[in-house]
């Protein structure tokens, strides 16, 4: 089974940290972040692939063509065109299931072995502030019913963790159909449109920590301790 994990953005709100480094690579009690995004990956991932972009050499260095046994492909997003984006640039490489997720964010491992089992899977997390992230809403079998982007003040608080189990099926949508205001092609409204076709599970996480801005990382350096096995 392979691994999807997108690597390839600028970081702008940590800057200035990331004028020299990926967000990715920046270093949480002295190991890059996205060791441990590889580090969670549960054994049925035998190949990681990275999407790269800003500053990607640096993650190509580090990590080489494989790493902890598992295969290192890199794909170079040439135009940071959003998630869905990254990930059609990846869809050669990609048949049958595979997992899609966040490189610069902390995972716990306990939850990706959940996500994999499932065919088709969002990982999501309720939080105190939503405001941040995309709200999810589910039906009575626990499936992706809609999709809200950073709203305000919302009363449901399960959010996206940018965590899914996709097959190549995804790939029959037209990409052109999550393309929103920016101009950017996301993830999320391409996913939701696949769940008025076929069920997409809802599994929450046990553990998650976003990373967004510097505070997040002084965060994690406190808590890190409870994302290993």
């Amino acid at each position: 089974m392979r691994a999807v994990i997108f690597a390839a953005c600028k970081g702008t709100r940590l800057r200035p940290l990331t004028y020299k480094t990926p967000k990715p690579m920046l270093k949480i009690k002295n190991r890059p972040i996205l060791e441990y995004t590889i580090g969670a990956l549960p054994k049925e991932v035998d190949e990681v692939i990275i999407v790269i972009g800003y500053l990607g050499h640096i993650i190509k260095n580090h990590f080489g063509r494989k790493y902890n046994g598992r295969k290192i492909r890199y794909v170079v997003q040439k135009e940071l065109n959003g998630t869905a984006g990254a990930l059609w640039y990846c869809k050669k490489y990609l048949s049958g299931k595979f997992l899609v997720l966040a490189g610069d964010d902390l995972y716990h491992p306990k939850d990706l072995k959940k996500l994999v089992k499932q065919e088709l899977a969002i990982l999501a997390h309720r939080v105190k502030n939503a405001s941040r992230f995309g709200v999810l809403k589910m039906n009575k079998n626990k499936n992706l019913k809609g999709f809200m982007e950073k709203p305000k003040n919302a009363k449901n608080k399960l959010v996206n963790t940018a965590v899914y189990t996709l097959d190549e099926r995804i790939f029959k949508y037209d990409l052109i159909e999550s393309k929103i205001h920016t101009g950017e092609f996301l993830l999320p409204q391409l996913i939701l449109k696949m769940a008025k076709d076929f069920p997409v599970k809802i599994v929450n996480a046990f553990m998650w920590h976003p990373i967004g801005y510097q505070k997040d990382i002084k965060k994690a350096e406190k808590i890190i301790h409870k994302f290993k096995k």
